[in-house]
């Protein structure tokens, strides 16, 4: 019989965990601690800094809270088992071995909007049970959003190298793009490649010579990218690639693949992933970079001045719809232009810049706090200001690679919960209370 442990709190929704893979799951509150370093930024300036955010936010209107529950869940990194347990802990699912895919979606999983925050893909231990997982869930006909990630990004635009003729811009980007993707490729080998896929190819010299920038790149590209970088940063790339290429062929002969294998699984992931009717083709079907809901904007990254403005002047749609047409025109500049800095930035000086003038206008739309994934944390999530406009860092480092270099034992669960009422939960088994954020009854702003 399934069993339903109740959380204290009636803000957090019941929690089904028949087979007690949740022992450490957090089920009383606390008040957000913005002050401390694993859950905000330290000290009075950070707490000032916010405020601020949330005086700017109640002098633009206040705040819009989504209709219905939303349950905000990133960088499960091809780890199924995680992606499942905090489908548990937040309530959206009970397991049922008995049930297609394992599980069953509970009343509350129906009630919610699941946003899947980016970078579903990498890591391990495999990606294709991480898609299968998902798939599933969306089988059952939740409402689902599923956001772009940076590696979701990179797998796109290193087998859309392989397609065209190639250029001085786009034949080193699979193997620029490529290194982290070979576990992916060698599930996609073992599952889907046959014999006579592999027959079907050139010599092993020659499949190499393909994955690899031809003689003379470095030159080539070094005149062609000046127009999408600057020569410090062009020198950069050309420098890093001598890297990359080396750590390609490490990983490759790693995961016991041959460069026949390689291309041959890499030309079935544009198969299964890009063409009408592949398996996986409905990921990125399915995959938008931005989602607005209330004063909420849900990105994988950030934000910065020019897609502050173009969601301005045209809301989330016209910014995923750009998002979509932008990837498969010029790949190298698409990578390094304000598009994918959405799932790129980690506002770093060598980032598109967000100033106060794009917080102005996403203020004026009424968009008060980015919820975010890309840069994990420990500790369950974070919340900061930065360049004057509230974030919540949502990655809490689920899958089992990132959590063993982190010194984080087991296997990974937590999401962050944010209510109509507007109360933001944060929930992860690395953090012995789930933290509660309500910013428009926790702080008082004079």
């Amino acid at each position: 019989m399934q069993t339903c442990r109740t959380a204290r709190s009636p803000l957090l929704p019941p929690v089904y965990d028949p087979f007690g893979e949740l022992p450490d799951l957090p089920h009383e509150l606390e008040r957000w601690p913005v002050a401390s370093a694993h859950s905000g930024s330290p000290g009075p300036d950070g707490i000032d800094q916010l405020k601020a955010c949330l005086s700017r936010a109640e002098a633009h209107g206040g705040w819009r809270w989504p209709t219905r529950p939303v349950v905000f869940l990133s960088d499960t990194h091809a780890d199924a088992e995680g992606f499942l347990r905090s489908l548990v802990v937040s309530g959206l699912i009970r397991r049922d071995r008995a049930a297609p895919g394992g599980f069953v979606l509970t009343a509350f999983g129906r009630s919610a909007t699941i946003l899947i925050g980016g970078d579903c893909l990498d890591k391990g231990p495999s990606n294709l049970d991480m898609l299968d997982a998902l798939g599933a869930l969306m089988a059952m006909g939740p409402d689902l959003r599923i956001l772009a990630g940076n590696h979701d990004l990179r797998l796109r635009l290193a087998i859309g190298a392989l397609q065209e003729t190639p250029t001085a811009l786009s034949e080193h980007l699979l193997v620029r793009m490529g290194r982290k993707i070979i576990p992916l490729l060698r599930e996609v080998h073992d599952r889907y490649v046959s014999a006579a896929d592999l027959a079907a190819l050139p010599s092993e010299a020659e499949c190499r010579a393909r994955l690899h920038p031809r003689a003379g790149w470095a030159e080539r590209f070094s005149v062609a990218a000046v127009q999408h970088l600057k020569s410090a940063a062009v020198a950069l790339e050309i420098a890093k690639l001598e890297r990359k290429a080396a750590q390609f062929d490490a990983e490759v002969l790693r995961a016991g693949l041959s460069a026949r294998a390689v291309l041959a699984a890499a030309l079935k992931c544009r198969e299964v992933f890009f063409m009408p009717g592949g398996d996986y083709a409905w990921f990125y079907d399915a995959m938008d970079v931005v989602c607005q809901l209330g004063s909420l904007l849900f990105v994988h990254a950030g934000v910065d001045d020019s897609m502050c403005r173009l969601l301005a002047e045209g809301g989330a749609a016209t910014v995923n719809r750009r998002y979509r047409s932008g990837q498969g025109q010029d790949p190298f500049a698409f990578y390094f232009g304000p598009l994918a800095n959405l799932v790129r930035t980690k506002y770093r000086t060598s980032d598109a810049q967000l100033t106060r003038a794009g917080v102005a206008d996403l203020h004026c739309m009424g968009v008060h706090m980015v919820v975010q994934g890309h840069v994990n944390n420990a500790k369950g999530q974070r919340l900061l200001a930065k360049r004057g406009l509230l974030h919540l860092e949502g990655d809490v480092t689920l899958d089992r690679s990132s959590r063993q270099g982190e010194g984080l034992s087991g296997i990974g669960a937590g999401a962050t919960l944010i209510f109509p009422s507007g109360d933001v939960i944060g929930l992860s088994r690395d953090y012995p209370r789930a933290k509660h954020f309500a910013p428009e009854r926790q702080f008082r702003i004079s």
